[in-house]
Parts: C-alpha cells; sequence; structure tokens
C-alpha cells in the first residue's frame, strides 16, 4: 500500500468514527489507539507519519522491542493486553501512558508495591468481564464498583482513569450492544472515570453509539496488502 493509499485509508476510518461519535453528540470525543500486535516497527512508523500518536501492545515484550526501536518518535504507548506479574517491571520501564487491563487486586498490589518503590505513579484501567465470557479476563459486572473503590483506596499509586471491556465474542449485535451497554453503566457510576475504553475493528460503531471514549483498533487500521 503505498502512502497516498494509506492516508486515504486512515482518513474514510476517521470519517466512520467522526460519524458515530457525531450520532451520540457534538461534544463527544472518541480517541483511537492503534493495537499494533500484529505489525512491526516500521509499519507504525508509516501510521505515526500520516497522523496516529497513539499505539498499543498486548505483549510487555512486543511494547518494549518496539518502543526501543521508535524511541525517536513522541509515541504514546498503551499496553492493553492481559499482564502477568512477572512482566510488571519490564512493564514499567517503557513508562506507559495507560495501562489498559487491571484484572484483579492481586495485580493492582503488586503494581501498586512495585510503583511505590520507585516512587510513581500508573494510570490505569480497571478491566469489565461485561459479557461472562470464561476466556476473558476481568472483573464481573456485579463487582466491578466494589472492586474500583477498593483499588482507588489501597492502590493509590495507580491512577485509575475508568474502564476497558471487550464486546462479547458473538454474532448477534444485540448480545454485542449489551455487552457494551453494561460497561458504559458502570462507567457512569465511578468517581473521577475519564475514560470508557471498549470498541475494536469490527465493532467499533456500535461502542461509540454506547458511549465509547477510546476505541482499539487494530486489523482495520494495518490492512494486509
Amino acid at each position: 500500500m503505498t502512502t497516498l493509499e494509506q492516508k486515504l485509508h486512515f482518513d474514510r476510518i476517521i470519517e466512520r468514527v467522526e460519524k458515530a461519535r457525531l450520532r451520540v453528540n457534538d461534544h463527544h470525543i472518541v480517541k483511537i489507539v492503534a493495537a499494533s500486535k500484529y505489525v512491526d516497527a516500521e509499519a507504525i512508523k508509516s501510521l505515526y507519519a500520516i497522523g496516529q500518536r497513539a499505539f498499543g501492545e498486548n505483549k510487555v515484550q512486543d511494547l518494549m522491542s518496539k518502543s526501543e526501536a521508535l524511541d525517536e518518535l513522541p509515541i504514546e504507548w498503551h499496553f492493553i493486553g492481559t499482564l502477568q506479574k512477572n512482566k510488571i517491571n519490564h512493564l514499567l520501564s517503557v513508562r506507559p501512558h495507560l495501562l489498559h487491563s487491571i484484572d484483579s487486586l492481586e495485580l493492582a498490589h503488586a503494581l501498586n508495591e512495585r510503583l511505590e518503590r520507585e516512587d510513581r505513579t500508573l494510570r490505569a484501567l480497571v478491566q469489565i468481564n461485561s459479557a461472562y465470557e470464561a476466556s476473558k479476563s476481568g472483573f464481573l459486572p456485579e463487582e466491578t464498583n466494589e472492586k474500583y473503590l477498593q483499588i482507588m483506596q489501597e492502590c493509590p499509586r495507580l491512577v485509575l482513569q475508568g474502564v476497558m471491556s471487550i464486546g462479547a465474542h458473538v454474532e448477534e449485535p444485540t448480545v454485542v450492544q449489551k455487552s457494551f451497554e453494561t460497561t458504559r453503566r458502570i462507567f457512569e457510576t465511578l468517581p473521577n472515570a475519564k475514560v470508557c475504553s471498549m470498541g475494536m475493528s469490527g465493532d467499533f460503531e456500535l461502542a461509540i453509539a454506547c458511549g465509547s471514549t477510546l476505541i482499539r483498533l487494530g486489523s482495520i487500521l494495518f490492512p494486509k496488502e
């Protein structure tokens, strides 16, 4: 794909996001994080060159290697995958802008302890398993409020910004919609919550309609030749 073709493709996606955003209301803001887990540093560089600034990785090792390879660019790095406790030190070495996936109290406490030692803070989201799927991480909807407040109280080094969820992994849009609406409903009840991260390449317009403020787009932004 030439640079011009890539720019036109990118602009079409922005147009779809903009239309979905305006259907919510004029003041609704939606941020795009490019999920770059299947592409190399050069592909990230190309997308950066046409205007994308925030990129998210699912694996700590990939985040480390790509951020190092692209060190000259002021990229806003997000970690959007499941974080294992033994990878905390590596993650913090990258100083990510936002961690999307706090899915247990144990992880929150482990992060807080490490941040305390370094006298640092980290912006983070609490992950909700809003579709009740066994294959997904995160807190169940009915326990999220309690756990969110507990993390705020017990882990002051984590600056909670809101929530993240993955839409139901089914074909029926009504089921996916219900999982998004559940996440948004919880988001609206949380203190100081600014970010409602939900929606990916196949369902981002529906996620925006349900109130998402941040979408994680992968395959649609990096089409195969």
